[in-house]
């Protein structure tokens, strides 16, 4: 442990011209005291860290000194590819390792660039969770992280709506969904996709499995997640929408289907309004969808929705008289 640090202090000191001992106590999450006596231990070692007295001063690499210790692990070379979403290789337990790839890399950089992993950071962040939404860690994402990246299998308990079922499977890897977090994982022969947040249980196994490179997680995913919004679309809706109605439209229901209805719409009528048939999930989740764009469309079909619409037509109208 102590070893880790005093490295992490050397790539430190050469990645910026001088540090204080408040802002290595800060980085490395120890007291100034440690501070002095890591630096002390350096120094003994040969490592030649100058120690500048006063207010101002600090500590700092004299003579040119550079580590040769800059080569990456592979848990932080995969991590580095992934520092741009911190919240999720925080969640992940791959902070750690972030955080000592880019101190690598930006030790081993020329000087006039050491400051370029800040100077993203400034200037761009991935916020991935959904507006109006609690971002929540499911305790097990850790545990299956791990083994996602050694390639583990393991063996799982998973809440569903007609009990709990066990599983044993490959786990391939973990997409982050509007702050949702899936396993996309091989079952026999089939590939899967769980909620995390539904995993009562998990127990890795010693034993790893021979991963198919020809598995294309993006292109899986995306798949699965136009398989899973299609299926949602059980019923269907006949509409009239005037042209900012046909604008709004697409933030409203699915883009997907509401393209295709749209493509498949016949020729506007004199005042420029179009008709569209659309798939929804039920009549209940129209009525909240279509009711957002007000005057804009108007419901054909089926009669019992138009219904609902002139009645709460009539409610507004009663309210607003």
């Amino acid at each position: 442990m102590r070893a880790a640090r005093l490295i992490k202090m050397v790539l430190l000191l050469q990645s910026r011209p001088a540090m204080t001992a408040a802002e290595l106590a800060r980085e490395l999450e120890v007291s100034e005291r440690t501070v002095t006596r890591d630096a002390q231990a350096l120094s003994e070692a040969g490592v030649p860290v100058y120690a500048d007295r006063g207010r101002a001063g600090g500590y700092r690499l004299i003579g040119g000194y550079r580590t040769r210790l800059t080569g990456l692990a592979r848990t932080e070379a995969e991590a580095l590819f992934l520092s741009g979403l911190p919240s999720a290789l925080r969640d992940m337990g791959l902070a750690d390792a972030a955080s000592a790839a880019r101190l690598k890399v930006s030790a081993a950089l020329l000087p006039s660039l050491r400051d370029a992993s800040d100077s993203a950071a400034r200037r761009f962040h991935l916020d991935a969770p959904g507006w109006y939404q609690e971002p929540v860690t499911p305790e097990l994402l850790p545990v299956l992280a791990e083994a996602v990246r050694d390639d583990r299998l393991v063996r799982a308990r998973y809440r569903r709506r007609d009990g709990d079922v066990e599983r044993e499977m490959a786990p391939y890897g973990l997409v982050l969904k509007a702050g949702v977090w899936y396993l996309c994982a091989r079952v026999a022969d089939d590939f899967r996709v769980y909620r995390i947040d539904r995993f009562s249980a998990v127990e890795v196994s010693d034993e790893r499995f021979g991963r198919d490179e020809r598995f294309d997680l993006p292109g899986f995913w995306d798949e699965r997640a136009a398989q899973f919004a299609r299926s949602l679309l059980r019923a269907e809706v006949t509409v009239r929408l005037s042209p900012q109605g046909v604008r709004r439209l697409p933030y409203t229901m699915d883009r997907s289907a509401v393209r295709e209805a749209l493509e498949a719409a016949g020729p506007a009528d004199a005042e420029g309004w179009i008709t569209v048939t659309l798939p929804v999930e039920s009549l209940e989740v129209a009525y909240g969808q279509l009711l957002s764009l007000g005057p804009e469309s108007e419901v054909l079909e089926p009669a019992a929705l138009r219904d609902r619409f002139a009645a709460a037509a009539e409610r507004l109208r009663e309210l607003y008289r």
